[in-house]
């Protein structure tokens, strides 16, 4: 008997449709070849929250019996495929405080695939992806993260992009005729039927051995066992902070241990302290209470503590002193103000630069505009028909 498990990382409510569809097509395509199957999400341990990596599986066997001894889990223990629809999240994912830091490829199976819709080339990913003891391979369907907003599908064709490419990395899944019969029944789109097989042969793939990848210890913890809980319900609170970096002066907020949000940002606020005016209004509204202040009365952003949200940026009056940039961009999360410190030229040189790039592309986790996707999907048809 032979099962199949597929999981798609994404980002919680963002991303959810687009990986729905893509579950959703793995099985019918499989039933196409007389397999069954089954799709079912699962959110870690919460709702499914803005940003936060969340999960959706596709399990497919041979017959029913195969298939319920696989649902018997709560999960499959590992897979024949990763999908990473964001590639910020190789990084790894923390869905909301429960095991700390979990590596992007912790359940893809010896000899498996990661899949990342990106347009990073695989050395690039693997500065960000934690190593593995087992070979695998990684596949990149060349593209950006394709965000929608609560209400509203980006119909970019990535779902069908991720489907055709699984033909040609997991073909014991389902064959290619089998997904383009799913998306003509489905989708009804022949322009969509041409993006699967179009991304069927141009995804790149790349054998990633053990000693390949991030070499970095991903953040954990350990949770109490029964015999060490207190009595009742208690929750400790965090205490107050202190002066910045253990000083006398500024101000630097406690923060958990064991809860870091990192993994839910895409993009992170990068700071111009030349420009800043020290108004105060980054630090006062920002959610989650990231910004530290230091002596001199700027504001350097704690990047384990930031989730990407981007109010800091809106609110800032003064003209790119805070700017989003995308999280692709950076390997660590020191800071911003201690290089400012040591080296203000190669800083501001730094900025200038990581400003440029993000300046010249298009990275949105929401809907910014009424009729914006439809602006981008022309864009594209035009620029795939002009090739």
């Amino acid at each position: 008997m032979t099962t199949f498990a597929v999981e798609v990382v994404y980002r919680g409510i963002f991303q959810r449709t687009l990986s729905r569809n893509i579950c959703r097509g793995i099985v019918l395509a499989a039933r196409k070849e007389g397999k069954i199957g089954t799709a079912f999400g699962r959110y870690g341990d919460s709702p499914e929250r803005n940003g936060i990596p969340a999960k959706y599986f596709a399990v497919v066997a041979d017959d029913q019996l195969a298939l319920e001894e696989t649902l018997a889990r709560y999960e499959p223990t590992e897979v024949d495929v990763t999908i990473c629809v964001d590639d910020t999240m190789c990084k790894g994912i923390e869905s909301w405080a429960w095991y700390g830091l979990q590596p992007i490829n912790a359940l893809t199976k010896q000899g498996g695939t990661l899949l990342v819709v990106s347009k990073q080339a695989p050395e690039a990913l693997l500065e960000d992806i934690h190593r593995k003891d087992v070979p695998y391979e990684v596949g990149i369907i060349s593209g950006p993260a394709s965000f929608s907003g609560l209400w509203v599908y980006k119909d970019d064709h990535t779902d069908v992009r991720i489907l055709g490419a699984l033909a040609k990395v997991c073909p014991g899944l389902a064959g290619m005729d089998s997904y383009e019969k799913v998306i003509q029944d489905v989708w009804k789109s022949d322009p969509k039927v041409k993006s699967a097989r179009r991304s069927h042969d141009l995804t790149l793939r790349r054998p990633i051995e053990p000693a390949e990848g991030n070499t970095s210890t991903p953040f954990s913890f350990s949770k109490p066992g029964w015999t060490e809980m207190r009595q009742a319900l208690t929750i400790t609170g965090v205490p107050q902070g202190g002066g910045f970096r253990g000083g006398t002066e500024g101000f630097q907020a406690a923060r958990s241990e064991v809860f870091k949000k990192y993994s839910t940002r895409t993009m992170r606020p990068v700071i111009n302290f030349q420009t800043c005016t020290k108004c105060t209004l980054c630090w006062l509204q920002c959610p989650d209470s990231c910004f530290d202040v230091t002596p001199d009365s700027h504001y350097d952003a704690n990047l384990e503590a930031c989730c990407g949200c981007g109010v800091c940026a809106d609110v800032c009056p003064v003209d790119k002193c805070v700017t989003m940039v995308n999280e692709a961009q950076f390997n660590d999360n020191a800071s911003q103000y201690e290089w400012f410190q040591r080296d203000q030229a190669g800083y501001l040189r730094w900025l200038d630069g990581v400003i440029t790039r993000q300046d010249a592309e298009a990275r949105s986790h929401g809907l910014h505009h009424w009729g914006q996707y439809k602006e981008e999907i022309a864009a594209a048809a035009a620029s795939e028909g002009s090739r």
